[in-house]
């Protein structure tokens, strides 16, 4: 604890979206005759767009420091002793302090906190496969993975690229490098790509990759990275293939990064992650906040707890934990499982449950699927786009919706999202006053659409 006793001490472990909008939110409620702030970050950079990655890596944005919303230098300038470079190796809960050693120097020591914020993030999946570390091999997680990744691609004279996984990550990161003028092939162990989706939605995403010019290859299990005599990568292998690789970007997912936390005796749920109450404050202890990738949320229309890694979730959570941290009360409700993402001109959205999740919950419920237009058919450019909906059994509350599509498919998921938060029917989402213009829309948007096609499938069950 704060050997000042006119003032506590707050400890942060991770310096991006969570950790440090904790900090300067407790730091707005607190000034610093109050309360001291330290936090702790082992990577050179602070609160930055992690999801702006493969946007950098693929050239739409032009410097890595666009990314960066607050420097280091601009958190001490507000009074957060925020220490860069520096790993916390072990948290001493009984005793209240956080060991931490400089990376660069090596140099260990103890700090003592009154409060504590937990915002380790996640890490990303990485198999131990024969060559994974070999130089060309790449994760891209923090802002030092992305610049060693363009590093590499700035060096290479080949022009072959593989890409391990087919997720969020996999099929951004197929989109960067096909801007950086890369074949690309994505291999993945799943039967389509984006397992975030129901299979026949995502067999709508394989077709539209596949004509974009990226290979394709599903239902492959990577068994080893091949090297050449120069030590670096060369090829991709799987039980069935081999596949050329200048380059291979790791996009098999993530995880919680909870390994100070299993150590340290706290809660960890089915998946992993922190648990904690609404107020984000670790479950059985009072002084313990935390938030982001590294701790499981509510999920609002199953009922159970999830992961989700999300920078959306992780600034709230921050938000709110500043807020209770600095002496104000906030909670953070839930979340209804929305993401979007893009490959090319492709647009991929969902909220709420899959098919498997209303099952695994115990759920009855119908689904539909319909063809639709972003705009009215009759203006230009009218792109096509296809909606699955979910919904229970007999009640005919919305469980959950997909799209994918072209230009103004994705974003309209917003609409679903706030429906599931608000537990709407899907005979109620039909009378929703939507805005309609033919620029904008068909006279009934096509979430609608689904909600009436729906509402007729509830009704038959």
């Amino acid at each position: 604890m704060s050997t000042d006793t006119a003032r506590e001490r707050l400890v942060v472990i991770g310096g991006d979206a969570t950790g440090m909008s904790a900090a300067s939110q407790a730091r707005r409620l607190k000034g610093p005759d109050e309360l001291e702030i330290v936090a702790f970050e082992r990577g050179h950079f602070t609160s930055y767009s992690a999801c702006g990655i493969p946007y950098w890596v693929g050239g739409q944005v032009a410097e890595r420091d666009e990314l960066i919303a607050r420097t280091p230098e601009e958190h001490r300038a507000r009074d957060i002793d925020l220490r860069t470079r520096t790993e916390v190796t072990e948290i001493d809960v009984a005793g209240r302090r956080v060991r931490s050693r400089e990376l660069d120097g090596g140099a260990e020591s103890w700090t003592s906190y009154d409060k504590l914020v937990i915002a380790t993030g996640a890490r990303p999946v990485r198999p131990e496969l024969p060559g994974i570390d070999a130089p060309g091999v790449h994760g891209v997680q923090t802002l030092d993975d992305g610049q060693a990744l363009l590093d590499t691609l700035r060096a290479t004279e080949g022009r072959h690229a593989v890409v391990v996984g087919a997720g969020y990550i996999g099929v951004e990161m197929a989109e960067a490098l096909i801007h950086r003028g890369y074949e690309v092939t994505v291999v993945n162990r799943g039967a389509e790509p984006m397992s975030t989706l129901d299979a026949d939605m995502g067999r709508l995403v394989h077709e539209a990759m596949t004509g974009m010019g990226i290979t394709m290859v599903d239902d492959a299990e990577v068994t080893k990275i091949l090297t050449g005599d120069d030590g670096r990568a060369r090829a991709v292998v799987t039980d069935d293939a081999e596949y050329p690789a200048d380059v291979v970007v790791l996009g098999i997912g993530v995880r919680p990064e909870t390994t100070l936390a299993q150590e340290a005796g706290l809660p960890l749920g089915a998946h992993g992650g922190l648990l904690t109450d609404r107020a984000m404050r670790v479950r059985g202890h009072e002084n313990i906040w935390s938030g982001g990738d590294c701790v499981e949320v509510l999920d609002l229309v199953s009922g159970s707890e999830r992961h989700i890694a999300l920078g959306t979730h992780a600034n709230k959570h921050g938000q709110v934990i500043g807020s209770n941290v600095g002496g104000d009360y906030a909670t953070f409700p839930g979340v209804v499982g929305t993401a979007v993402s893009k490959v090319c001109d492709l647009e991929i959205a969902r909220t709420g449950l899959r098919e498997k999740d209303a099952r695994r919950a115990g759920l009855q419920y119908v689904t539909v699927t319909i063809e639709s237009t972003s705009r009215a058919g009759y203006y230009p450019g009218a792109a096509l786009m296809t909606v699955k909906m979910l919904a229970e059994r007999r009640t005919g509350r919305l469980l959950g919706v997909q799209i994918v599509g072209r230009e103004g498919a994705a974003k309209r998921v917003d609409v679903a999202a706030v429906a599931l938060t608000a537990g709407m029917t899907v005979e109620q989402m039909t009378a929703l006053d939507l805005g309609y213009a033919p620029p904008f829309s068909p006279v009934w948007d096509p979430v609608l659409v689904a909600a009436r096609k729906a509402v007729a499938a509830v009704r038959a069950g």
